[in-house]
């Protein structure tokens, strides 16, 4: 590997205080504080449904959609969607990450542990986080670096409008679209060809 090579290598996870080469774990870019200087979502960690945290760069080399979402509203129709399409496209490379959230309407009040019973009756299997916040200062950092990149731009503002928005993750981390809660998640399917 020539010296210049290195150095593009390297610069980023300089620049974010970290010694190691991107795609490396333990690039601890995405914190709290220094969200805005990760790459791809992989940089970043969240913790599943369980409390236990997750280093979001188990996703590398897999499609995912990553949704907040809740147990009124749009529920079902999303709910019973989303595991349709992770019961055809698993075996392809399609994973999902679910962010419960009760910013919007107060539609997700349960604890942890009561989203986890709630969304097995719906037979999940995709991944399922703790509660957390989409937008304000509060919102986690994956949340306020998808809505920031080019193609998670929202209209009119950035802003999580409501439950139910998903953003489209390439193998890469990096987000290629952004639908709005009230596109249903069926939708999504004719742009994963393209990401597989």
């Amino acid at each position: 590997m020539n010296l210049g090579r290195l150095c593009r290598l390297l610069k980023p996870a300089l620049l974010c205080g970290a010694v190691a080469a991107p795609g490396l774990a333990g690039t601890m870019c995405a914190s709290r504080d220094d969200w805005r200087c990760a790459r791809s979502m992989h940089e970043f960690s969240a913790k599943d449904i369980d409390g236990h945290m997750v280093n979001l760069d188990k996703y590398r080399g897999f499609v995912c959609i990553v949704t907040n979402v809740a147990s009124q509203g749009k529920t079902e129709v999303n709910y019973t969607q989303l595991v349709d399409l992770h019961a055809r496209y698993a075996e392809c490379g399609l994973r999902i990450l679910a962010f419960p959230c009760n910013q919007f309407g107060k539609q997700e009040p349960g604890s942890n542990e009561e989203i986890k019973e709630f969304v097995a009756g719906y037979n999940v299997k995709f991944d399922m986080f703790s509660k957390i916040c989409v937008n304000g200062d509060d919102a986690h950092p994956l949340w306020k670096w998808m809505k920031i990149q080019p193609k998670g731009k929202g209209i009119l503002g950035n802003a999580i409008k409501w439950n139910f928005t998903k953003f489209l993750i390439d193998k890469n981390g990096c987000v290629v679209k952004r639908y709005g809660p009230m596109e249903e998640p069926l939708v999504i399917e004719k742009d994963l060809p393209h990401y597989f």
